[in-house]
């Protein structure tokens, strides 16, 4: 189910911050009582490998995140205690200690079922035992969602289990719908703050082509 341009779904989530306190988080709320852009990112298991680069990433990029107004939340379907033993465990060790945005533990996988995001890839009943077996992990792919102050979704987009992302590329969409939002202008293709927009119409993009060809 696609979600760009629709709000994101009213689902509160247990989570888990560094200092091991567990509480339930809104990402809707979160981005409308705030007044904030929410990076959410889901990641497939704590205690992995191409996960810890990710998180890093994200913690290495947050000071760029607040200078957006925006909040940067980690989510897979691991429980609190899970993530606060990873949060625990030292970067040498594979571990992501030092990471201080919050994390849902979407353990009873509410949320993920909701954004259609695990790797579920058959699922059968067996009328005779009334036994239902899945195939696939139960796990989410590395989906990310991008949502405004007003909690609708602006971008999404799922990689499959071993392509990590680009966090750059989430900045540089922050900064494009902010522009947009600011301006009234679009954004054309490889745009990054700084460079030139263009009005959405004929006469916008004849004149962006005439002076950006190669």
């Amino acid at each position: 189910m696609a979600f760009v341009g629709k709000k994101f779904p009213n689902l509160s989530v247990n989570a888990m911050n560094e200092l091991g306190d567990t509480f339930k988080l809104n990402v809707l709320e979160e981005a409308q009582k705030n007044n904030k852009k929410v990076v959410l990112f889901w990641y497939p298991k704590d205690f992995t490998f191409v996960c810890p680069t990710e998180l890093h990433a994200f913690q290495a990029a947050l000071g760029e995140f607040e200078k957006r107004n925006t909040l940067v939340i980690g989510a897979s379907c691991d429980t609190a205690e899970v993530h606060f033993a990873w949060l625990s465990t030292s970067k040498d060790n594979g571990g992501i200690e030092g990471v201080t945005y919050p994390l849902l533990a979407d353990s009873n996988r509410n949320l993920a079922s909701t954004l259609g995001i695990l790797d579920i890839t058959n699922e059968q009943y067996d009328e005779e035992t009334g036994v239902i077996t899945v195939e696939g992990d139960n796990v989410t792919y590395r989906a990310t969602y991008l949502i405004d102050e007003e909690g609708t979704v602006f971008h999404e987009g799922i990689n499959h289990m071993p392509l990590g992302r680009n966090v750059n590329e989430y900045l540089r969409l922050i900064d494009a719908y902010t522009h947009v939002q600011e301006k009234g202008e679009v954004c054309p293709a490889n745009w990054e703050e700084g460079k030139d927009a263009m009005t959405a119409d004929r006469k916008g993009v004849a004149e962006y082509l005439s002076t950006h060809s190669n």
